[in-house]
């Protein structure tokens, strides 16, 4: 009688090796760079910041690496990093708002119109003008969040008319930074500066750093923050688990409006003057910034610091191609690979969490 040789086996045995193997591609060292950084997604961008101000630091020397230059970076982006930390709340919901550099002049525009063609005294019309931000954001989050319309389609939209609104209001003209001066300084407030030694910083600067700070704080720590984190991270999820879904992408676009009119203050501050035409490059520049910071924009990952990061990345390969004598387009080219670059990592990053 011929033995059956599946007798000393057991057909439902589990196949121990590629458990074995499995655990050991979850524990491996990749695995582990994996889930640090997408536990401490900011650690990236600023790992690049640092090895990017080093590496400027020993080709330009003292040029670079001082106290003045260092903090004329944070001059240059000031402006870049508030709109990022603006368009930081949309991409963590998995939205993004392409009218965030318009909203962000029509603020300038009010605050000075209402000022100069009304007599409206400055304070009142700098309330106006923050106002109107948040008016912004609250119609792009009523159409996002109650009539279910994509954030892209909302904010494209938004951004042609804005801007309309902005040139049509202002018929184009500039008030000039010596009338500010004379009239209304507080408009001008942003611009500011504050030496420290041979380090300059500006209310902008300043206001900035806070600005991503207590926003860092309110995402971390409070059930506001989580919420948020949870519509990026899956809509649908978060409304059965008992968040108010629309409460909380209205509250986004408003606090990113009011955001955008703060801006719209700090722009008034950084160019001397307000004009209809500056900023028309903010919405591309922070999604920039956004991107290069480590914000997943698939929505729910990412921290708002990394935002900050990014913008200071894109200051530091400017100023110091500037100050190598290298051709411009070059910052262009070395940011669209750094772009490409960022969600590269970002797509390697979430499979730790698969």
């Amino acid at each position: 009688m011929t033995q059956n040789p599946l007798n000393s086996q057991t057909l439902d045995a589990p196949d121990t090796d590629s458990h074995a193997s499995f655990d050991q591609q979850r524990t491996g060292m990749v695995y582990r760079i994996q889930h640090l950084l997408h536990t401490n997604p900011a650690l990236v961008p600023l790992v690049v910041l640092v090895v990017s101000i080093v590496v400027f630091g020993l080709l330009l020397g003292s040029k670079f690496f001082s106290p003045f230059a260092l903090t004329l970076i944070l001059q240059q982006v000031q402006i870049v990093g508030i709109i990022a930390a603006a368009q930081s709340l949309i991409i963590l919901t998995a939205g993004i708002d392409l009218s965030v550099g318009a909203i962000m002049v029509l603020s300038s525009v009010v605050m000075g119109q209402f000022t100069f063609r009304y007599g409206i005294p400055v304070e009142i019309s700098i309330f106006f003008g923050l106002l109107c931000g948040a008016l912004c954001g609250m119609v792009s989050g009523l159409l996002v969040s109650r009539l279910k319309l994509p954030p892209f389609i909302v904010t494209l939209g938004m951004w042609q008319i804005v801007l309309a609104t902005n040139f049509l209001y202002s018929a184009n003209q500039t008030i000039r930074a010596h009338d500010i001066e004379e009239i209304a300084p507080l408009l001008q407030l942003f611009g500011y500066k504050i030496s420290i030694g041979n380090a300059v910083f500006t209310v902008g600067v300043l206001f900035m750093i806070a600005l991503v700070f207590v926003l860092g704080y309110a995402l971390k720590y409070t059930a506001w923050g989580r919420h948020v984190y949870a519509v990026g991270d899956d809509i649908e999820a978060a409304k059965l688990s008992g968040v108010k879904t629309e409460r909380v992408l209205l509250s986004v676009y408003m606090l990113s409006g009011l955001i955008c009119g703060f801006a719209g203050w700090a722009l008034i501050g950084r160019i001397g003057s307000v004009s209809p035409t500056a900023g028309q490059l903010a919405n591309i520049e922070s999604i920039t910034a956004v991107v290069i910071g480590g914000i997943s924009l698939f929505g729910g990952r990412g921290s708002i610091i990394g935002s900050l990061f990014g913008a200071l990345i894109v200051g530091v390969f400017t100023l110091g191609l500037r100050l190598l004598g290298a051709d411009a387009q070059w910052t262009y080219l070395l940011i669209g690979v750094l772009i490409i670059a960022a969600v590269a990592v970002d797509q390697w990053i979430r499979k730790a969490s698969v």
